[in-house]
């Protein structure tokens, strides 16, 4: 199981001026460790005031480089990225876990894919990392970008974006859409909408040619990005979303709220190897109980969209309030997420070694 790993910061660089890039670096006994494919995530770990503070972010970074970087954008009120954007300095410590997500399709060198992606301000940084690590890895395969941004000024990655379009002139078309500043053609003013995304899927890509298509950014436009491609015949399996932040709109309006009355099991969970058992006399979720009886189990988000919590179901059953990280195959291998996990049976074992 993925454990917390102490990390210096050997780079800092600005993308923006809302924004820092936070390069690592990795000592060589971890560097096994901390491999990673294009569209994973860290979890990391700061405390902060005297609170655990822990937050995923997007390796922007491309893996054929064995650079790893996140890119962290500064949200009003939001501790971690206050701090990595105000305070945080060369040669700092922060605790890291390894890469996780699967964000991300196997790449093949024979394939001759296209790939299409639409993302907005800080859902760019797995994308570019996505977009980097195709192009290099299938010679003959090509990729679309449409990056939605409120103006010219706030675009991440602008420089690193217009160097890969040069670079790779005929596989890489970018599109910028911009909402507070007016561009001449009325295709890319505002924001990426279900009346836009049609309009592209007319006019830029083939629906049917294209193998996979990428959304990350504002939950209001992944859920357009996913209607839309939908209503034009794109298979689920061709639609990869990335969620960082519980739903808050109509994803999250898919759950009443949900409420649990109090019940009693045996729990055992096992880490590195080792077991712990303790009675669970509760109406709060398997990891929250865990917790109270000492066992540091990992998480992030506690919101059933990062996984860093997943863990595989060895005895007994357990209900998951929600889900927005495992796949249908995880499902069905019996990986449920520990911080919406609660038990069905009296007995219940979770292995957090997967």
């Amino acid at each position: 199981m993925a454990k917390f790993h102490t990390l210096k910061v050997k780079e800092l660089t600005r993308p923006t001026e809302e924004s820092v890039a936070v390069t690592f670096e990795i000592p060589d006994e971890l560097q096994n460790d901390f491999s990673f494919t294009q569209g994973q995530h860290l979890t990391l770990k700061k405390d902060l005031n005297g609170e655990d503070t822990r937050r995923s972010y997007s390796i922007c970074s491309c893996p054929i480089d064995e650079i790893l970087t996140v890119a962290i954008k500064k949200l009003e009120g939001g501790a971690f990225s206050t701090f990595a954007n105000d305070e945080l300095k060369v040669g700092d410590e922060i605790e890291v876990m390894p890469p996780h997500g699967h964000f991300y399709v196997p790449l093949d060198p024979s394939n001759a894919n296209s790939y299409v992606a639409f993302t907005s301000g800080s859902g760019i940084t797995p994308i570019i990392s996505i977009i980097e690590t195709t192009l290099r890895t299938e010679p003959e395969s090509e990729f679309t970008l449409f990056y939605g941004n409120r103006r010219t000024s706030t675009i991440i990655f602008q420089e690193e974006l217009e160097a890969l379009k040069n670079r790779y002139m005929g596989r890489f078309s970018l599109y910028h859409i911009l909402s507070k500043e007016r561009q001449e053609s009325d295709l890319f003013n505002g924001r990426i909408d279900s009346e836009k995304i049609q309009a592209y899927s007319r006019l830029f890509f083939s629906t049917e040619a294209v193998d996979h298509y990428f959304t990350c950014g504002p939950e209001e436009m992944m859920l357009a990005v996913q209607s839309e491609l939908k209503k034009l015949g794109v298979p689920d399996d061709r639609i990869h979303l990335e969620l960082f932040t519980s739903p808050v709109g109509k994803l999250g309006a898919k759950e009443k709220e949900i409420t649990h009355e109090k019940a009693r099991a045996e729990i055992t969970v096992v880490l590195d190897g080792n077991s712990m058992t303790f009675p669970y006399d509760s109406d709060k979720s398997i990891l929250d109980v865990a917790f109270d009886n000492g066992a540091d189990l990992p998480y992030a988000c506690k919101g059933g969209v990062c996984s860093t919590c997943v863990c595989k179901i060895e005895e007994g059953e357990v209900e998951m309030d929600v889900n927005y990280a495992l796949e249908p195959d995880e499902l069905e291998r019996g990986l449920v997420l520990s911080c919406q996990s609660y038990p069905k049976t009296n007995k219940v074992k979770l292995n957090f070694d997967v």
